[in-house]
């Protein structure tokens, strides 16, 4: 018989106090869209200031974000994913393509666009180029988008 570890001693129990809520998820996925303005975050999310507010000071104060003023008069923030949060992206690809196989009905809403032009797929490589993908060199864009560039399958 197993005896289960507490989860404050297991790293998907650490991982799920900082990462277990709902909007925290949404605000790394708006992260890893490109988007850093609080006011982009809460539009495009519909959250209410508090709930967001809230959720970004764990995401900093965790390391996951770095918070950096863009503006002085009035004083204005961006948040931009440390390399910590960056560590974060299988995760939520991981996260994004379970939804879309098992939760959506039809097509995938976003596509994740390599740099090389084709399209990532669940096991986190490029489909054209078969070279791992990395959110610096992704691009997610509506699915019915045109491909920036298409490349042959590799055999």
């Amino acid at each position: 018989m197993y005896e289960l570890s507490r989860p404050d001693e297991c790293s998907v129990g650490r991982a799920m106090d900082i990462l277990g809520e709902r909007w925290t998820l949404l605000i790394l996925r708006e992260c890893f869209y490109g988007v850093r303005r609080f006011s982009v975050m809460q539009r495009n999310l519909g959250i209410a200031r508090n709930i967001l507010s809230a959720r970004l000071q764990l995401l900093v104060r965790t390391g996951i974000l770095e918070k950096r003023r863009y503006q002085e008069e009035p004083e204005r923030f961006e948040y931009k994913l440390t390399e910590k949060g960056l560590a974060l992206y299988p995760a939520v690809v991981a996260i994004m393509r379970w939804g879309d196989e098992h939760l959506c009905q039809g097509d995938r809403p976003v596509v994740l666009r390599h740099t090389c032009g084709g399209a990532g797929d669940p096991v986190m490589v490029c489909w054209s180029c078969r070279e791992e993908l990395d959110p610096h060199d992704v691009t997610p864009e509506p699915a019915d988008a045109p491909p920036l560039a298409l490349a042959p399958i590799p055999a």
